[in-house]
Formats: C-alpha cells, sequence, structure tokens
C-alpha cells in the first residue's frame, strides 16, 4: 500500500461510481414539517418512516443522525440526517423502484418539509490515521 499518494482520483464522479462495484452512500438531511415538534419528527421518524426505509431490497446500513440540544453550539437548522448504504448504484435504482421504495418516498410529505429537505449520493473517504 502505498500512503504517499491516492490510489484512485479524488473526485469520482457518480456516473463512474454508478459503473463500477463502489460501495455508495445517500445522505438525506431532513428538515421537519414546521407544524411538528422535533419530539414528534423524532418519533415519526425513528418508529415510522425508519421501518420503511430498513425494508428497502438491496439496503446494507441505514444510519439516522438526530441533532442533540447543545449549549455550547447554535442549532444547524436541519433536524436529522439519513444514511442509506447501498452495494452499488444499480443496487440503489432498483430498491428506490419497488414498492418498499415508492412506499418509503411516499411516506416523506407526512413529516418531512419537501422544500427544504435535500439529498444526494456521496463517497465516503475515511481518512482515519493508521492506528487510531
Amino acid at each position: 500500500m502505498n500512503r504517499g499518494r491516492c490510489e484512485r482520483p479524488l473526485f469520482l464522479p457518480v456516473s463512474i461510481a454508478f459503473e463500477r462495484n463502489i460501495m455508495l452512500k445517500m445522505m438525506v438531511v431532513l428538515y421537519k414539517r414546521r407544524e411538528m415538534t422535533e419530539v414528534d419528527f423524532r418519533k415519526y421518524l425513528v418508529e415510522v418512516h425508519g421501518v420503511l426505509a430498513r425494508r428497502l431490497p438491496g439496503l446494507r446500513k441505514y444510519v439516522q443522525n438526530h441533532v442533540l440540544p447543545d449549549a455550547k453550539r447554535k442549532h444547524p437548522g436541519w433536524d436529522a440526517i439519513v444514511e442509506l448504504y447501498f452495494d452499488d448504484g444499480a443496487s440503489m435504482e432498483r430498491a428506490w423502484a419497488t414498492p418498499q421504495g415508492v412506499g418509503s418516498d411516499a411516506d416523506l410529505p407526512k413529516f418531512v418539509d419537501l422544500e427544504r429537505t435535500t439529498w444526494s449520493v456521496v463517497e465516503e473517504m475515511d481518512l482515519t490515521p493508521a492506528g487510531s
């Protein structure tokens, strides 16, 4: 292993990532509906939508990240970030086309502000120093 240089390009176009067998992660930055409380939003995301998302065919890992109160830092504005991992782009697209994927998407307007919520396919790069 050559630690002095990167084994692949620093920026890998999504089209190439979709063609290769590179595990993909989709990140979704969620904003709750304005009329929902933070407690109701979190409860719905965990107990209802999370159950739907975990049923996506081909899903390898599903993580919910919830904002915690922090007296030293300003609230980020968003309410949760969800991470969905798939083997590759084709697996991810197949999952969204299934009844489970359609059902998961149809559930979003019930608790999410779709005007502000964003999502993107990302490449995770673990840059933790060796031995850490």
